[in-house]
């Protein structure tokens, strides 16, 4: 059992797999950040400096802070946004790496000596 285990965890998908699961981790804090700390303070500017995640209403002793799942609401929506663009980026980018590659004249292949000896034969004989 702990061999399979070593050969398991060894693999190269489980390895990469962790590998993204850790850049992952570290993007979520990018993306993170920029909706906190520079998209949601130009809302606020926008809406006056009222804070959507303060907004309440109070029904008899309960206090129900709606405001708390609109701000949920908006920071999933601006961190979707937000990877939006940087994927589309990405693709676009890596669309014109490719059309790059495929514009890029081929080397023509080298060939064999053998068949270049039978052509040459050929095309004595045709003289």
């Amino acid at each position: 059992m702990v061999k399979e285990f070593k050969e398991f965890i060894s693999k190269g998908n489980v390895m990469d797999m962790a590998v993204g699961i850790i850049i992952g981790g570290a993007f979520t804090a990018i993306v993170n950040s920029l909706v906190e700390s520079i998209l949601m303070p130009i809302i606020g500017v926008i809406s006056g400096g009222m804070s959507v995640a303060d907004m309440s209403v109070t029904v008899g002793n309960a206090v129900i802070g709606y405001g708390a799942f609109i701000q949920a609401i908006i920071d999933f929506l601006l961190v979707a946004l937000v990877l939006f663009f940087i994927i589309k980026a990405l693709n676009k980018a890596k669309a014109a790496a490719v059309k790059e590659e495929e514009e890029a004249p081929a080397e023509p292949e080298e060939v064999p000596a053998d068949i270049a000896l039978l052509t040459e034969i050929r095309d004595l004989l045709k003289k």
